[in-house]
């Protein structure tokens, strides 16, 4: 494989440091590299030209995952491996934890890392749609200081985020409640490949809905409509069922390209939405099956 642009490589030995390296003045800029499965192929591809990368994978500051404060914490640098094979992911996140296991292959999952799935803000981001059922929020650190950015405020459109100029991502958090959900994953074939169209759902026991999609809109989006009309209702008829696949369908922005068509998507979400819906509330219950099923590949 070649790299289509030449790069200066740094090393950064603490936070501190990776700030500093970040700020500096290098034609094309600079970008931090932690997993590197996204970045790697843009370099390949030509897709980037950075003057320098930033290599943040050593930093133990990014690293861990532990409940603090009443909330989930996930290390920047927490692989997709990792989230899937943690027990508090599981018990508290598990919607993240599905949709983490649908990430690629094994290899992939290995080295990529939940903060550099959201900073590539690729609309068919796998845990984008997750991190929005859970209300998620980012937490960013910059020359001047810490902040903390919503999940919802996170993607600004295809390959573009919140992240100030020269900050770097230092956790995600989601609070912790009792709750169930889903993930459906549109995929071409078995095996490794990106989302066509996906699906997150989250209920709590009071019938609180948060629902959100990936790959149908300019980035993943919260599906607010069928949120409003399943608030409440902890076990959809089918009849309302009905309506809010036809709600989904309408309330997304696909496209057609290379993956699929819009009409297409349009209408596999509608399928997605209600069957994540059904093991969202079975699961709820207690009688679902357990977390890390593709609801389009198995039998529910």
């Amino acid at each position: 494989m070649s790299i289509a642009c030449e790069f200066e490589y740094a090393k950064a030995g603490s936070l501190k440091d990776a700030l500093r390296l970040l700020a500096r003045r290098v034609p094309g800029g600079s970008m931090p590299l932690a997993g590197g499965t996204d970045l790697v192929a843009w370099l390949r591809d030509g897709a980037v030209e950075p003057g320098q990368l930033v290599d943040i994978k050593g930093l133990a500051e990014l690293r861990g995952i532990r409940l603090r404060g009443g909330r989930l914490w996930l290390g920047a640098n927490t692989t997709f491996a990792e989230i899937v094979e943690s027990p508090l992911v599981r018990r508290h996140a598990p919607v993240l934890a599905e949709a983490g296991g649908m990430v690629a292959s094994v290899g992939v999952r290995n080295r990529a890392t939940v903060a550099g799935n959201i900073c590539s803000a690729v609309p068919c981001c796998d845990s984008g749609p997750a991190l929005l059922v859970y209300g998620a929020s980012i937490h960013v650190v910059t020359a001047r200081g810490r902040r903390t950015i919503p999940a919802a405020r996170w993607f600004v459109g295809p390959r573009r985020t919140a992240l100030p100029a020269g900050g770097l991502v230092t956790g995600i958090s989601l609070p912790v409640a009792k709750h169930a959900g889903a993930f459906a994953k549109l995929k071409r074939y078995r095996g490794e490949d990106l989302a066509q169209a996906s699906v997150a759902v989250r209920v709590d026991a009071r019938g609180g809905w948060r629902v959100a999609y990936g790959s149908v809109a300019p980035t993943p989006v919260r599906g607010l409509k069928v949120e409003r009309l399943l608030k409440g209702v902890k076990k959809p008829d089918a009849a309302l069922l009905k309506k809010a696949a036809a709600l989904a369908e309408a309330e997304i922005a696909p496209i057609t390209d290379i993956r699929s068509s819009e009409v297409y998507r349009r209408m596999m979400v509608g399928v997605m939405l209600r069957r994540a819906v059904q093991l969202a509330v079975r699961r709820l219950a207690g009688r679902g099956p357990d977390y890390g099923l593709n609801i389009l590949e198995e039998d529910a």
